[in-house]
């Protein structure tokens, strides 16, 4: 089964996805077309909000981008 939308975590996995030029701090939360009616959507990896020095601000912006995830078709 091909997803509609691939949840991509983080800038490793961003560039293997996207492309080296891909930055996660410019584009988390953009919905990148992937095929005819598919997505990716970067965000951060959840382990760089243990490591962030606003923990509740790098939360709030993961949850955020999950929603756009969810929102998509």
């Amino acid at each position: 089964m091909d997803p509609e939308v691939t949840v991509v975590l983080g800038a490793t996995a961003a560039r293997a996805l996207l492309g080296p030029e891909f930055r996660v701090t410019r584009h988390r939360g953009e919905p990148v077309p992937r095929r005819e009616g598919a997505y990716y959507v970067a965000t951060i990896h959840p382990s760089a909000i243990l490591r962030a020095p606003d923990r509740d601000e790098a939360y709030s912006g993961f949850l955020a981008d999950l929603k756009v995830a969810a929102g998509l078709p």
